[in-house]
């Protein structure tokens, strides 16, 4: 049932990329050599919600794990806000503040994941990974399209 729950709310961050699609505006931008194929990102995501949901399912039930709870909501609710500042609003520079602060609160998680469960944080580490790439990427989008 947790699990259910968590994915849920992994299901609401994901269907902001189904209300503000990146269109023409996000074709017509400078993106560094380093972007992935469009098609990267839908089997990206796919993968990472699964293993984030399962991550802070694994946590639910961990003795202590109040504050790693907390981090996994905040990280949820940023990634959620991403996608409608950054291809909603075209504000670039402001994703890339709520993509900065994301990062720490995965950081955060990550560690508070491994210590409480080695797996758990294994587990959050290609969301951490995807993260720094999507990091880059908003980074030089927003310096290279002002």
């Amino acid at each position: 049932m947790i699990f259910l729950s968590l994915i849920l709310a992994c299901a609401a961050a994901a269907a902001t990329g189904i209300l503000f699609p990146p269109g023409a505006w996000y074709d017509g931008l400078r993106k560094p050599s380093f972007t992935p194929p469009r098609w990267v990102f839908p089997v990206a995501w796919t993968t990472l919600y699964l293993l984030i949901a399962w991550a802070g399912a694994r946590l639910a039930v961990l003795p202590g794990a109040g504050l790693a709870m907390g981090l996994w909501a905040a990280q949820v609710a940023l990634n959620t806000l991403w996608t409608p500042v950054f291809f909603g609003a075209h504000r670039t520079g402001a994703a890339m503040a709520v993509i900065a602060l994301l990062w720490l609160v995965v950081t955060a998680l990550v560690v508070q994941a491994f210590g409480l469960d080695i797996w758990t944080g294994v587990m959050l580490l290609p969301y951490l990974g995807w993260l720094t790439l999507a990091s880059a990427l908003n980074f030089s989008i927003w310096q290279n399209n002002r």
